[in-house]
């Protein structure tokens, strides 16, 4: 390969790379450095398109022609990368759920990984799922799938508008329902603690019941969140080891 084709394949594997790592989780989070991430990306970049030489088109005669590979690279590498992110919504969803159980729903925090405002319990998920993924190994399968990525769309292939809206609609349906399964005790809790404070409030009207019972309602909340929260995440993380495993 001479030196302008090296670099074309460099440039057109970081085109791809750049843009998946901007948005993958735990890589691609805002708490990291802009020039730590991109340093990684160059680095990945080059030694990715060395496995991948025998697969790089020629470098294009048309500047229009190059430009249409490498916008391609851009939104193939958005696509994983926006999904992966999507599937980090499940824990928003759980927290976002806990904390309307336990009477914690209008305690925000600012979530760093979401760089905005979030529910305290759905700020705590994201945190810890963070350290999780670094914890594991979890982002090792991540770099790993970069490469593989390339087996599930050849470069210079871009996939149909369906096949990318079908899949994030999907990942935005399965994390829903991952959410709510991952918050099953606390909405199990509190359907019940409502029910009970309901009669009660029957049986005993000049007794203002709700008022009275919000500290328990907190405190046996926090309980069993922490009860639950091991699992929680433990299923999270199967399911993101699912997608890594797609990738390779």
């Amino acid at each position: 390969m001479t030196l302008s084709s090296t670099a074309f394949g460099a440039g057109l594997v970081f085109a791809r790379i750049g843009s998946m790592l901007m948005l993958f989780p735990g890589i691609g989070e805002s708490s990291v450095p802009i020039r730590m991430r991109l340093a990684l990306a160059l680095i990945l970049s080059v030694m990715i398109a060395s496995l991948l030489s025998d697969r790089l088109p020629p470098v294009p005669e048309q500047p229009l022609a190059l430009a249409g590979l490498i916008g391609g690279e851009v939104l193939v590498g958005l696509m994983f990368g926006a999904i992966a992110r999507l599937m980090m919504s499940a824990l928003a969803v759980a927290g976002q759920m806990s904390g309307m159980q336990t009477g914690l729903a209008f305690a925000q925090t600012f979530d760093p990984s979401q760089g905005r405002q979030g529910a305290i319990f759905a700020t705590f998920l994201n945190l810890t799922a963070v350290v999780l993924i670094f914890t594991t190994g979890l982002h090792h399968m991540f770099i790993s799938g970069l490469v593989g990525s390339y087996e599930l769309i050849p470069i210079g292939v871009i996939p149909s508008a369906g096949d990318p809206a079908t899949l994030a609609t999907d990942t935005v349906a399965r994390s829903f329902r991952l959410g709510i399964q991952m918050a099953a005790p606390l909405i199990a809790f509190g359907l019940i603690f409502y029910l009970a404070l309901g009669v009660l409030s029957r049986l005993m009207p000049q007794v203002q019941i709700f008022f009275v019972a919000m500290p328990g309602n907190v405190l046996v909340g926090l309980m069993i969140f922490a009860m639950s929260f091991s699992a929680m995440l433990g299923v999270w993380l199967r399911y993101m080891e699912e997608y890594g495993a797609l990738l390779n």
